[in-house]
């Protein structure tokens, strides 16, 4: 008698578990795959909000209404903040998605202060060192969010000084707080799909 036949002790059959790279959202797909698709959205992402800058109409110039528009804005991000921690924590690819997530969020935040940058230098030639344009608007948030300050665009009236003041803090708890939240969710998910990969163990009748 066969070997197989002789060694049978009246278990069930086992199937092999399938690895969570080919279940779910991302059956089927290879993980080379899976990093060019991630380096499409990232790319894509970043372009849609750069474009969308330089191509939306900014002439209603500055008033109590874009400060409004302005927290209702970081409001929305602190939101998607929140949305992309949890779509991190429920990836087969954390650390992808992470970078998808820092592809959207951050640009969303640098361009929202560069329009009232923009618009605030519009409406008072006189709040900065020089007038400003739309790309000097978001060349003087980039400095400003890098702490490069080069000196040659600077706050010069109370508004513009309280504007740059609540940037730069909100800039320390970006790199401070959202970035630690996504490093720390990315490291919860790898966790997550690690457990999932393991083939689970049936205890014999």
């Amino acid at each position: 008698m066969g070997k197989g036949a002789a060694d049978w002790d009246g278990s069930p059959a086992v199937a092999p578990v399938e690895p969570p790279e080919a279940v779910g959202t991302q059956r089927g797909v290879p993980p080379r795959r899976l990093l060019v698709l991630g380096a499409g959205r990232t790319l894509l992402a970043t372009t849609g909000v750069l474009v969308a800058y330089f191509v939306l109409p900014l002439n209603g110039g500055f008033s109590s209404r874009t400060m409004v528009v302005l927290v209702v804005g970081l409001v929305a991000v602190a939101l998607l903040v929140a949305w992309q921690v949890r779509a991190i924590l429920r990836a087969y690819t954390p650390a992808l998605r992470a970078v998808e997530a820092l592809a959207l969020s951050l640009p969303l935040f640098l361009v929202m202060f560069a329009v009232v940058y923009f618009l605030l230098a519009g409406s008072d030639p006189g709040a900065f060192s020089e007038r400003l344009t739309r790309i000097d608007s978001l060349y003087f948030v980039v400095t400003v969010f890098a702490t490069v300050g080069f000196g040659d665009i600077a706050p010069v009236s109370e508004v513009a000084r309280v504007l740059t003041t609540v940037q730069m803090v909100l800039d320390l708890l970006l790199i401070g707080l959202v970035l630690k939240v996504f490093l720390a969710a990315v490291d919860l998910g790898r966790r997550r799909a690690e457990r999932m990969a393991r083939p689970s163990s049936v205890e014999p009748h």
